[in-house]
């Protein structure tokens, strides 16, 4: 009778892991603590905030269908008050960006006057096109590259030398840059040929100009979701350290997209880098 039962109890367990072995998952949610919690619950906590940073892998297929669904489930909810910044859009594209919002340009002509990101059509083009169908403002947070590289290849100083006119389209040029942040002194030991601290001052002056342009749009009325890649909020660092010079006490949640070869647990490394961490296959295809 034991006989029976050990055999019995075996087989069940082998059936069961040959069930979850035949489960592909596309992603695994875990919370900062590295527990699973389901969509469903990540949601409700959510919509408890005021701000989301949807920290992505640019190239991640799972991280963008998911922003437009979330999207869509938080302007529902919202009853269409909420806005969506972009990494992807630079402060000199908004007047363009509001022209083909509110119709006055076609979007043949939107896209061919505007440099955007090469998987623009497959990735954030459905949101961009969702907000202009349900009037949704769409806020182009990142500073024109041009100055970003100015300041990597010449050193923060260069930022003097900017016309008084062009200083609009970039956090103030007195931004204060922390490098004891674990993010910052990762770029700093990257750099090459002496310029890591122009490593750091670039990165430093698009995050304080996405935290900038978010604090300047941001309406209590309104749900706020900000799109970018994940090391610009990863550890709560970068734009929300930023964010939180200008008002430390807006309530916002935050999450990464992590890659990983087994989704079935979350690495130590992966622990705590936002909120909620979305773990993807290492296996799954890339929009470019």
């Amino acid at each position: 009778m034991n006989t029976l039962k050990y055999l019995f109890v075996l087989a069940c367990l082998l059936s069961i892991n040959t069930v979850n072995a035949q489960k592909k998952l596309a992603y695994q949610i875990y919370n900062q603590k590295g527990k699973k919690v389901s969509y469903k619950k990540m949601m409700k906590d959510i919509q408890k905030s005021e701000i989301l940073f949807f920290g992505e892998l640019h190239n991640d297929p799972i991280a963008h269908w998911l922003q437009f669904e979330m999207i869509k489930e938080l302007a529902e909810k919202r009853e269409n008050n909420i806005e969506i910044g972009f990494e992807m859009f630079e402060s000199d594209q908004q007047m363009v960006l509001n022209d083909y919002l509110n119709g006055q340009i076609k979007m043949r002509t939107f896209e061919e006057s505007e440099f955007l990101w090469p998987n623009y059509k497959t990735d954030y083009k459905p949101i961009v096109d969702f907000a202009k169908s349900n009037s949704i403002s769409c806020i182009a947070t990142n500073i024109p590259r041009k100055y970003a590289s100015m300041v990597y290849k010449q050193g923060r100083e260069v930022l003097d030398s900017i016309p008084l006119n062009e200083r609009g389209l970039m956090c103030p040029i007195d931004f204060k840059v922390d490098t004891t942040l674990s993010q910052y002194a990762m770029l700093a030991s990257m750099g090459v040929h002496g310029n890591g601290m122009n490593f750091v001052n670039a990165q430093a002056i698009k995050d304080a100009t996405m935290a900038y342009f978010i604090h300047s749009n941001w309406k209590s009325e309104n749900y706020f979701i900000h799109l970018n890649g994940s090391f610009h909020t990863d550890f709560y660092q970068g734009i929300i350290w930023y964010l939180q010079q200008y008002n430390p006490t807006l309530n916002y949640r935050s999450i990464s997209i992590v890659n990983e070869d087994d989704i079935s647990s979350l690495s130590e490394e992966n622990s705590n880098k936002a909120h909620y961490i979305i773990c993807v296959p290492n296996s799954m295809t890339k929009t470019h």
